[in-house]
């Protein structure tokens, strides 16, 4: 679908925002806070599957998107990422966007929008090193996602992130330290050399010997040591 005209932006983002409302749930609500999904502004409680079925007509729609990201309700941000279109993404708006992310599920989404821009490996990189929980989550989380989606990169991409995986290893922030396990499984998944590199890898994170880990090393030994590491 074309971009919408940019005098239609705003109209369509409140007709948006206004939709989101009417399905508004207490129930599906207390069950994402159940999974720590918390937000700091407002939270409508509207699921994953029918945002995407509410962005699908809007793919690509990159005013819209960033009309979507600025109202600061959470299924609105969610919508933004999926509706968002990589090619027009800027260094500039990544490091807005990431900045404003307040939990993981968020975080998560933006990773598997900003893994398919040209900016992506760099940001891994440089965001591994801030100390914001969910920008420092958003680093492993990309590397996952480029693992994943990004079938044209050589190894030597993901070879160069198994480092930076070690040297966090030993955080202990719980949604920092999921995300550096998921990345270093990910790219072990990615075929036969890398899940080498990837199980020696996480040999060496095991030998650090600090709970975190210990436990995201038993994890990724665990999964891509088996016959057929699952997906």
């Amino acid at each position: 679908m074309a971009h919408l005209p940019p005098s239609t932006t705003p109209e369509t983002a409140a007709k948006l925002v206004s939709r989101l409302r009417s399905l508004r749930s207490a129930r599906d609500l207390a069950g994402q806070r159940r999974f720590g999904i918390t937000a700091s502004g407002e939270q409508l409680g509207v699921s994953v599957t029918r945002l995407r079925a509410i962005g699908r007509p809007h793919r690509r729609d990159h005013p819209l998107a960033l009309a979507l990201w600025a109202t600061g309700i959470h299924e609105t941000r969610l919508l933004a990422a999926i509706i968002d279109d990589p090619r027009q993404i800027t260094r500039g708006q990544m490091e807005l966007w990431v900045r404003d992310c307040d939990n993981w599920a968020v975080t998560d989404a933006l990773a598997f929008l900003f893994d398919r821009t040209e900016f992506a490996e760099a940001k891994a990189h440089a965001w591994s090193r801030r100390r914001a929980e969910f920008v420092q989550r958003a680093a492993f989380s990309l590397m996952a996602g480029m693992a994943v989606h990004r079938k044209e990169l050589p190894d030597e991409v993901f070879l160069r992130f198994l480092p930076v995986i070690r040297r966090e290893a030993t955080e202990e922030r719980h949604f920092v330290m999921k995300a550096v396990n998921w990345a270093l499984r990910q790219i072990g998944k990615r075929n036969p050399r890398l899940r080498r590199a990837a199980l020696a890898e996480a040999k060496r994170i095991l030998a650090l010997g600090t709970r975190s880990a210990r436990w995201i090393a038993r994890d990724a030994l665990r999964e891509l040591a088996a016959p057929t590491p699952r997906r």
